[in-house]
């Protein structure tokens, strides 16, 4: 690829492989036993009615780390499930849940900084993510802020993805034209179609998705690892 800048999704791209994040809280939600307490269709409403609550209400504060996002999350997640009489989470459970999906971003942050170290040698770099108004605390606790030259959030900016006007101010912050910007993310209708609209560059980072109709989608800069982008840079 003839690249001259890069952008990054953050949420599934850098921290969880090209995982829904919904399958990593599940795998927690698994380990704390949870699973034998509800369906996983019963998991995944309380997930959604959680996504819609912290978009409804300013929950995330813009200082809170990741870990604080998982606290608030769970809790949420926990007072629905007990509303709708499907279970009554503990606090043990709701620390193992949270625990594993703080460790699990880590090491996937982890195995992503050699990559990150790699590019921003050579390219500018910029964030461009649908998150809660705290991305920049977020990166700061994990220690990587450094390696993006600007952010670009939803929740600052007042446009979300799959809008393609925030890869536009991307693009912007670059100060570069759309061909020669190389965008990385894990979803292909809002992160991938949208960039390619703008004539962006992409490689779409595919774990498992949502929905059965998205994991059987394909593409063909589609890489499984974060790794790979260095084949193609």
């Amino acid at each position: 690829m003839n690249i001259k800048g890069i952008i990054f999704d953050y949420g599934g791209t850098i921290d969880s492989r090209g995982v829904h994040w919904s399958e990593v809280i599940w795998d927690g939600y698994c380990r704390a036993g949870a699973d034998q307490m509800m369906t996983k269709e019963q998991f995944r409403e309380a997930y959604v009615h959680g996504e819609r609550e912290l978009a409804r209400v300013r929950h995330i504060l813009p200082n809170d780390t990741f870990l604080d996002i998982l606290v608030k999350k769970m809790n949420i997640q926990r007072d629905y499930l007990s509303a709708n009489n499907v279970c009554c989470l503990d606090q043990n459970q709701l620390d193992t849940i949270t625990s594993h999906c703080y460790e699990s971003a880590r090491a996937c942050i982890d195995e992503a900084r050699p990559v990150l170290d790699n590019l921003q040698a050579r390219y500018p770099m910029v964030l461009v993510s649908n998150f809660y108004g705290n991305v920049d605390a977020v990166l700061r606790d994990f220690n990587i802020r450094h390696y993006f030259n600007g952010i670009i959030e939803s929740a600052v900016v007042g446009v979300r993805k799959p809008n393609p006007t925030i890869f536009r101010l991307g693009v912007d912050v670059l100060e570069m034209r759309p061909e020669d910007v190389l965008v990385i993310g894990d979803s292909l209708r809002k992160d991938i179609e949208p960039a390619q609209s703008l004539g962006c560059q992409v490689l779409w980072l595919k774990g498992k998705g949502w929905t059965a109709d998205e994991d059987a989608q394909t593409h063909p800069n589609t890489i499984s690892s974060i790794q790979q982008v260095l084949d193609f840079v």
